[in-house]
Formats: structure tokens, C-alpha cells, sequence
């Protein structure tokens, strides 16, 4: 793969980079000649960690839509310590727009499930300080370590300045820009699914794919496109599937990943509630904030399972029935499939989004061309993983 090539001729500079000096240099090293190139670095570095057997890749995977397909949340670099909500996918990360209040003042943007990070800078300095993630003890610490590289001593200082790792906030501010670069560079978002290339007319959908596709956007049979529609034409080539708005879907809580992860017996995810933005400028608490996420985008969803922000459910098909659960009457049409027993109750049921209930039940032919549809977003390179 790319990152192991990139690793390996880092490797190498290192060993011969001793006797370059600083001075000599006015660009940075072939490997990172650019702020993405050295990013790409950091971003498959697992000396970053405090065991220095984790890195940004291991919970978003390059070969599974840079996202963490070995279950509901990660597990942390001391082996051990397993966090609470599910790894999501980089791809099509760099289009979330900054936490903001919107038009209508409602919270829209930011990165992480409770948009907590402002900007895709600040979420890529978030995970190696996290003691359940990489576990570094603070900033200093990290810039140590990527002061053992001689490399990324030449690269930083050409890229960032001379002596940008002398200084802990300054190195680290850098290193959050170098990661952000990489992960805004088009492969993240390459717009080439089989719904892109129908959109250009490189592609036919299948009779369940267009079936799927119109209700998705329909106004009448689903409210799929009411959270997971940004543009305003549904034939919009630049389209998302993300309103990045922040709704309460009363997801269940996740029993088996609490169980796994020690959380205390009653201790609920407040969602966006917890996000301290929010409040910075002496707000108010505002609780009909709390168990509410930010709308994922859909693509590559297919091929980035488990489902919804605590991994709570392990096929797509299910999260649609979960969405149906609130519009059927049909108590057999409730039950979730991959534990035989009704959908749990929500975690925090109040302040449900009212989107949930608008729209009547589907039957199963419906749900599975939602599903079929849902496939269609897939980026091309990830298109074989369509069949496991």
C-alpha cells in the first residue's frame, strides 16, 4: 500500500538524514515535500502513541473507508481501553462545515459525533491526547517523539519554520495542520460512486437502485433526504447526504459495548450537549441538546459498519428498520433482526427529532431498495468490499 512505501522510505531517510544538517536544506525532504505529504506520514505513525503500536490509521482503516470495521469503538493503544462511541469515516471529512450556528440558529458542523471540533485541525489533535485512544500525556510529549525523526525535523522547519519543534503548541498546531492537509486531498472525496458516474450517465441504476433512489429523496414515502440532504437539487453532483445538523434519533443504548467498556451503570451519552462550544460564551446549558449527533454522511456507508454514533447496530438493513419502527403499527415489524427482540427504548427519549415519525411504514421491498440505493454511494475503490 502507498502509506507502507511512504513509511519505508522514511525509514530510510532516517538513517542517512544525520549528516544533511538544517542549515543545508531549503526545502523539505523528497518524502515531505508538501504539508499533505507529511501528514500522510503522521497519519500511518504509530510512534505518536504512547506504546507506539497505534496510529491514526488503526481506527480509520484505508482499506475499509478510513473507518474501524473491528467493532462497535475502538480499541485503545494500551490494548485494553475501549471508548463509547464508533469510529467514523474520514472519507468526505473535509466537507464538514466548522461548528456553527446556522440561518436558522440551530448547531450545524464540527467534527467528531458531537461536533466538538471545530475545525478538522483541532479533531486531528484530539485522538493523541485521548488516554482510552493514543494516550500521550500531553502535547510536549507528542512533539518529542516527532523530534526523534530527523525527517520530520528538516520537513517541519522547511514547511512550518525553522525551530517549529522547539515549541510544544507550535509543534503540535503544525502537526494538526500537516494531518488536516492530507485528509483534505481528493482521494478522501472522490465523488466516483456508481450514483456519481449515473449522475454523469456513466452508469445505469438497477430497476431496486432507482426504486431506492426515489424514495430517498421522495417528500411523500421517506424522510431519508430531510437529514441527509445538503443540496437543494437532488441530481446535485456535489451532494454529501449530510444536512451536518444534530438531531436525538433515540438510538438504544449499547449494552454489549457498555459492558465491554466498564462505563458506570446509568451513565448516558449527552451527545451534543457535552460539547463545551457551546456554552464557552455563557450560554445556558440547552437540554433539549442532549443524546443529540451530527448527521453522518452516507457515503461509503455500506462498507462502514457498525451503524449509528455507539455502534449499535451491525447491518444497514437494520438501521432502516429501526427508522420504520416508529412508523409501523405492525408490532413483528419492531423486532431487530440481530437480536430477535424489540428495538430497545432510546437512550435519551426526549427531544426526539421530529423527522421520525413523519412518513408512513415501509414494506420490505421498499427497505431493500433503500438499502441497494444506499450501496450505490460507495466510492469506486471500495466497491469490491460491496461483496463480503
Amino acid at each position: 500500500m502507498r502509506h507502507a512505501a511512504i513509511l519505508a522510505s522514511a525509514t530510510v531517510l532516517a538513517l542517512g538524514a544525520g549528516g544533511l544538517g538544517l542549515a543545508r536544506l531549503t526545502a523539505a525532504p523528497a518524502s515531505f515535500d508538501s504539508m499533505d505529504a507529511l501528514g500522510e506520514a503522521l497519519f500511518f505513525d504509530a510512534n505518536l502513541s504512547k506504546t507506539r503500536s497505534q496510529s491514526c490509521a488503526t481506527c480509520h482503516d484505508p482499506a475499509y473507508a478510513f473507518a474501524d470495521p473491528r467493532g462497535a469503538a475502538s480499541i485503545g493503544d494500551d490494548g485494553a481501553s475501549i471508548g463509547d462511541r464508533n469510529a467514523p469515516t474520514v472519507t468526505y471529512a473535509a466537507h464538514v462545515p466548522e461548528l456553527a450556528r446556522d440561518e436558522e440558529g440551530r448547531w450545524r458542523g464540527g467534527l467528531f459525533h458531537d461536533g466538538r471540533a471545530v475545525t478538522l485541525e483541532e479533531q486531528a489533535g484530539g485522538p493523541p491526547l485521548n488516554p482510552i485512544e493514543m494516550g500521550m500525556g500531553d502535547k510536549s510529549e507528542v512533539v518529542a517523539r516527532l523530534r526523534e525523526n530527523p525527517d520530520y525535523v528538516a520537513a517541519f522547519g522547511a514547511l512550518f519554520g525553522p525551530g517549529t519543534l522547539d515549541d510544544p503548541e507550535a509543534g503540535y498546531a503544525a502537526m494538526t495542520r500537516a494531518i488536516a492537509e492530507f485528509e483534505r486531498r481528493p482521494e478522501f472525496a472522490p465523488f466516483d460512486s456508481k450514483y456519481d458516474r449515473f449522475l454523469r450517465g456513466e452508469a445505469e441504476l438497477t430497476k431496486q437502485e432507482e426504486l431506492g433512489r426515489l424514495l430517498f429523496f421522495s417528500q411523500q414515502f421517506t424522510n431519508c433526504n430531510q437529514c441527509h440532504q445538503l443540496q437543494r437539487s437532488a441530481v446535485d453532483p456535489a451532494e454529501t447526504f449530510s444536512d451536518y445538523r444534530f438531531h436525538n434519533l433515540g438510538v438504544p443504548a449499547n449494552g454489549a459495548l457498555r459492558a465491554s467498556n466498564g462505563a458506570e451503570a446509568g451513565f448516558i451519552d449527552g451527545g451534543l450537549l457535552q460539547n463545551a462550544h457551546l456554552t464557552e460564551d455563557g450560554s445556558p446549558a440547552d437540554e433539549t441538546l442532549r443524546g443529540a449527533f451530527r448527521t453522518p454522511t452516507l457515503r461509503n456507508v455500506a462498507v462502514t459498519a457498525p451503524y449509528m454514533h455507539n455502534g449499535a447496530f451491525e447491518d444497514l438493513r437494520t438501521v432502516i428498520l429501526f427508522y420504520n419502527s416508529y412508523n409501523t403499527r405492525n408490532d413483528a415489524r419492531k423486532i431487530n433482526p440481530e437480536t430477535g427482540e424489540p428495538f430497545g427504548p432510546p437512550e435519551v427519549p426526549e427531544a426526539l427529532a421530529p423527522e421520525l415519525t413523519e412518513g408512513p411504514a415501509l414494506d420490505d421491498k421498499r427497505v431493500d431498495a433503500l438499502v441497494a440505493f444506499l450501496k450505490t454511494l460507495t466510492d469506486a475503490r471500495y466497491e469490491d468490499l460491496l461483496e463480503q
